[in-house]
């Protein structure tokens, strides 16, 4: 079996927000092509998307082909409008949530989902994550490495994740609002160095401000293999251990001993980084994750893991069961 924790989806169409709420900054689609659509940042260019991004049918005829059963839906993270007003952010996640609700509904065995919340409102989106769990029937949330510039550990923050934690819903954290992306629009460099460094700040912060020790049933994972904390771990330990007074202001408990408290996907492209991941973070806690349907991701799903000489029990894990285990699901749901 193959779970992907890591897709991302999009209504066809929705309302044209700036005209709605009266100022701009909105991603809107423009499809100009049969199975086609330019995402537009007002009139800004962000991505050009194709049907596999929007029809649960194609996706389901290319999982098929790949051998993926079960895809955890998220939407894209452009769409999270940390920057907007929260109510105006309210009415996107909603729009966004019931249709990944509905999708869930119509294909129940083929699809989980995340939610998304207007973070810039913590008691706004503790709202749309109870409405989420309770009513929507999704598994948990997708949210961003920062909050319009503040590190999640950021205490206006951890009502929501409290919040989860009550109610057993996942969190999947995602790289966005990247640190210097301005200076290095070059070369694709947001992408291929920012978002690795921005998936580290996000999980220092949360070891560091303490968000996994006040809350240690929380169900958390990383997106892109945790990107470079796995390889720096061992920096920010040994800086914890010899600067106590800048880094273990807030928890005095090692990053080192977190490892294995949390998750992380399995996108990281490469044969030995993925060996790296499981001797550093444990086969527990590594899942399969795609970043479908976009070409910086996984294009064959699952066959890093397939390929790998690891036993038939360490592909289970790392292809279905760690994504049970996160999601709060027994190992039989799908059966």
């Amino acid at each position: 079996m193959k779970i992907d924790i890591h897709t991302h989806i999009l209504p066809e169409n929705w309302p044209n927000l700036k005209e709605e709420f009266g100022y701009g900054g909105w991603v809107s689609l423009e499809h100009h092509d049969p199975g086609s659509a330019k995402m537009l940042k007002d009139i800004e260019f962000f991505r050009t998307v194709e049907a596999n991004c929007w029809d649960p049918n194609i996706r389901m005829k290319e999982c098929d082909y790949h051998g993926v059963d079960v895809q955890i839906l998220s939407t894209v993270p452009i769409m999270f409008s940390y920057w907007s007003e929260p109510n105006d952010a309210l009415v996107l996640s909603k729009i966004l949530n019931d249709h990944i609700s509905k999708i869930i509904d119509q294909f129940p065995s083929r699809f989980l989902g995340l939610g998304t919340i207007p973070m810039q409102n913590p008691e706004i989106a503790v709202w749309e994550l109870e409405r989420c769990v309770n009513d929507l029937n999704l598994a948990g949330v997708q949210i961003g490495s920062n909050i319009n510039g503040k590190n999640l550990n950021d205490d206006s923050l951890f009502p929501v994740f409290e919040a989860a934690a009550d109610l057993g819903a996942a969190i999947f954290i995602h790289p966005w609002d990247i640190m210097g992306k301005n200076e290095m629009e070059k070369y694709w460099l947001p992408w291929l160095v920012g978002m690795p460094a921005e998936t580290s700040r996000a999980i220092c912060s949360m070891i560091f401000g303490g968000v996994f020790e006040r809350l240690p049933n929380l169900r958390v994972a990383f997106a892109h293999g945790g990107g470079c904390f796995p390889a720096t771990v061992g920096r920010i330990q040994h800086g914890f251990d010899v600067r106590p007074e800048l880094c273990a202001v807030d928890n005095k408990v090692g990053p080192l001993d977190y490892l294995g408290k949390f998750w992380v996907d399995s996108l990281v492209h490469d044969a030995d980084a993925l060996d790296f991941l499981i001797k550093k973070m444990g086969e527990n806690k590594i899942a399969l994750g795609t970043d479908y349907p976009f070409p910086l991701g996984e294009l064959e799903p699952g066959k890093l893991i397939e390929s790998a000489n690891y036993t038939n029990d360490t592909k289970d894990k790392l292809l279905f069961q760690n994504a049970l285990d996160w999601l709060g699901l027994s190992h039989d749901y799908f059966k």
